[in-house]
């Protein structure tokens, strides 16, 4: 599974490229490939990659598998006590008149007991012996489900805390994964990877793993005490094993392809749920309800289908082990009572035998029930840890340099880009410009020519480009992430609001702000007077991406949290692209305000906003192909004239 993600010359690109670090890149190359050997060969199974999610919780999980294994060792205790209960009530116990010590020895640890039985037998009569054996079963019992609580109870944070853990390490994971990534992949497979499968690996991994311990400590010792019973009677025991395993192990490797699948197809139903949410609009102006339950029917009926028969499969293998027992069971009975006829065996013992032989098929059972279940979990990890190894492009150097303030300019050297999923398809081909401070640079050009990627390079969203990217002469490489983007400001064509009140939402990201502040964001940015004029004032809750207000109000709400946060460098990507005309009018009015004396990159629809720019950058296919003034550009007569004359003519 890692071959796919832990690729050495996916690695080589994501390598600190600084002057100081060049020099000692094969070395670091070499160094890493090692690591990846070595990471390949002990995490080969999926199961391993959880454990070291258990380290926080060792301690709850020695103190849970204590109280299992003393479980387990209560209630076999109990069940041998069956032997001299027979004993006595049917007199067949010889009386032990010298303490025979103890021993791991089944018969010398009965005869150790039927000392102390005897004891009681001869100084307070048969009746009270009973009654002293009886006694003995409640207190093991009660025992028993004592520490089978507190084995549940000191477990508890383990299970719960892995899968925590996990889900805080995916959340962070995307966080920080760059935006190629999610161009690629589907929203819906991925809020499915973070809650079903992360449910999945808490019931089938943690929960299962739990099990598979008390279940397997209680095997082995009932197998261990069957066989110090009787040796030949052990046998018939052994002989369902084999066959048993071997059903295990086919039925297991069906199980974990088919749930993969499953969770493909949960992803891809939460998609389609997620979508539908989003776009219910559109599908109720397009009247198509028909198409989209045909759709989501049929992923349904998909998901149904996979996991009618996941749990057929799992359901063959109790059956047949159930049958294997049977046989077993019945072939033990003929053997011992021939023993007992024989009188090779006791009949007490012989009863303590049958006894523990079939108190052994439920662990037994649940031991084979949970590495079925286990088999299940491994594809969930799979999904899981698809995301959590898939390597960050944005990688922020060591020693990285702090950008105290912007002083001169922005300049862009022989940058080239591609995206991953098309590495031969140059979105950008050697890009050139130089931005002062205190500049607008408008960007203009036909759809796709890549004015978005252009401007995402700057803050880092995308970074596996070649050429550089400078501010005031320091590649932005080299500068910390932290404080490049706190000198960036960002409003695209999308208004991102949370469902949260106006004001954490204008002061989104910042500590200790006042209203005055945000108040004086929101007028400034035209914001202010439909804001007072709600309910609950800056205090207002939004829903969900704040579609509760209009186009515009949502985009001014986006431009005063960029005028409150002051950055220093503007990046404005259409931002009046999907406004009506009086909604424009009020955000351009906001944008004048918040360009004045900062340096911006405008990408822009409409042409007719942007022709006081200082500057205009024609890009067509990654290329610039004129820049200047909006009147030298007209003059010229190339893209952009015609640009203007087909808005003009519109």
């Amino acid at each position: 599974m890692l071959n796919h993600f832990l690729d050495i010359s996916q690695l080589r690109k994501y390598i600190c490229q600084s002057k100081d670090t060049k020099k000692n890149t094969n070395y670091q190359l070499n160094f890493v490939s090692l690591q990846i050997i070595i990471v390949k060969f002990v995490l080969m199974s999926e199961i391993f990659r959880i454990l070291p999610y258990l380290k926080p919780y060792i301690v709850t999980i020695f103190l849970g598998l204590l109280f299992n294994v003393l479980y387990v060792l209560s209630q076999f205790f109990s069940l041998t006590l069956i032997a001299p209960f027979v004993g006595i009530l049917f007199g067949m116990i010889e009386p032990v008149i010298q303490n025979p010590g103890l021993s791991l020895n089944i018969n010398q640890l009965l005869d150790w007991f039927y000392y102390y039985v005897t004891l009681t037998q001869q100084s307070f009569g048969t009746f009270n012996a009973l009654l002293f054996v009886s006694g003995l079963f409640v207190v093991f019992s009660c025992l028993s489900n004592l520490s089978r609580y507190l084995g549940l109870y000191f477990l508890a944070p383990m299970r719960n805390g892995v899968s925590k853990d996990l889900r805080n390490e995916l959340f962070q994971k995307i966080l920080f994964l760059p935006l190629a990534f999610f161009s690629e992949q589907r929203r819906g497979d991925l809020i499915a990877r973070m809650t079903g499968d992360v449910i999945e690996v808490d019931y089938t991994i943690t929960r299962a793993l739990e099990s598979i311990v008390k279940d397997f400590i209680t095997v082995v010792l009932f197998l261990t005490a069957l066989f110090m019973i009787s040796g030949k009677l052990m046998l018939v025991v052994l002989i369902i094993l084999p066959p048993t395993a071997y059903i295990v192990s086919i039925i297991g490797k069906t199980l974990k392809r088919n749930t993969g699948r499953l969770q493909a197809k949960l992803g891809l139903m939460v998609s389609l749920i997620e979508e539908s949410i989003s776009g219910l609009r559109m599908i109720k102006s397009y009247n198509v309800f028909n198409l989209m339950n045909s759709k989501f029917s049929t992923v349904n009926e998909d998901y149904t289908r996979f996991y009618n028969r996941i749990l057929r499969r799992a359901g063959l293998s109790s059956p047949i082990t159930e049958l294997l027992v049977v046989f077993a069971g019945i072939i033990i009975i003929w053997m011992g009572g021939d023993l007992v006829l024989s009188q090779q065996l006791s009949a007490e013992i012989f009863i303590l035998f049958i006894v523990l032989f079939f108190r052994l098929l439920p662990p037994a059972k649940s031991f084979v029930g949970k590495l079925l279940v286990v088999q299940q979990g491994r594809a969930a990890i799979q999904r899981i840890f698809a995301i959590l190894d898939t390597l960050n492009q944005v990688v922020e150097c060591k020693n990285s340099l702090k950008l105290s303030s912007f002083e001169k300019n922005i300049t862009y050297k022989n940058v080239s880009f591609a995206y991953p999923s098309a590495p031969d398809t140059l979105v950008l081909n050697q890009v050139s410009f130089s931005l002062q401070k205190g500049k607008t640079l408008a960007i203009v050009g036909p759809s796709g020519g890549g004015k978005s990627t252009l401007v995402d390079l700057l803050p880092r969203f995308q970074d596996d480009y070649s050429g550089e990217i400078l501010i005031d002469d320091v590649s932005i490489k080299d500068v910390s992430l932290a404080d490049l983007r706190s000198k960036i400001g960002v409003v695209s064509q999308y208004s991102t609001l949370f469902n949260d009140t106006i004001f954490n939402n204008i002061a989104f990201g910042m500590l200790n702000v006042s209203l005055e502040n945000v108040e004086e964001a929101a007028k400034i940015a035209n914001a202010h007077e439909f804001i007072t004029a709600l309910k609950d004032g800056y205090y207002s809750r939004l829903s969900d991406r704040g579609l509760n207000l209009s186009g515009g109000q949502r985009q001014r709400l986006n431009i005063a949290r960029a005028v409150l946060r002051n950055p220093d460098i503007l990046i404005l990507d259409e931002a009046t692209s999907a406004l009506d005309t009086e909604s424009e009018h009020l955000v351009q009015e906001a944008l004048k305000a918040l360009l004045k004396d900062r340096t911006a990159l405008v990408i822009a629809h409409r042409l007719s906003t942007i022709q006081h720019a200082d500057e205009i950058m024609v890009i067509d296919n990654g290329v610039i192909v004129e820049q200047g003034t909006h009147q030298e550009l007209v003059n010229v007569g190339g893209l952009y004239k015609r640009l203007v004359d087909l808005q003009t003519f519109i």
